[in-house]
């Protein structure tokens, strides 16, 4: 194996491995239910992706024709994980999780719990 590649996959494998330990560490320190939905959306897809992507080049390397597995993997993550964070946080919604005092958009919860379009009304609240 040459040298580029293995750098090339060492490099993806080390940025993969970071972002899926930001994600898991962010998993257990944030907060409340909003905001640890973002660290395994977030960077543990990317960090993913990168771990996936280095055994991609990997494996063409070794086999010599473009292995696809990795990248279909790759593509299922990046097309359903923004899907499931979306559906835990209605579900959340709609079971009146408590959200920080600090989130900005908290008037927005109410109208959003009813299934209804905010108004200006209860915008500036």
């Amino acid at each position: 194996m040459t040298f580029w590649v293995e750098l090339l996959v060492s490099i993806l494998l080390l940025i993969g491995g970071f972002f899926v330990l930001v994600g898991s560490v962010g998993l257990i320190r944030l907060p409340d239910f909003y905001t640890r939905l973002h660290a395994p959306t977030k960077a543990t897809t990317l960090g993913m992706g990168g771990i996936l992507i280095a055994s991609m080049i990997l494996m063409t390397y070794e086999q010599g024709y473009l292995s696809l597995h990795e990248l279909l993997i790759t593509l299922f993550l990046l097309i359903t994980a923004p899907v499931t964070a979306h559906m835990l946080a209605k579900t959340a919604l709609h079971h009146e999780n408590r959200a920080l005092k600090r989130t900005r958009s908290l008037h927005l919860m109410k109208p959003a719990r009813e299934q209804q379009a905010p108004t200006a009304a209860n915008e500036h609240e």
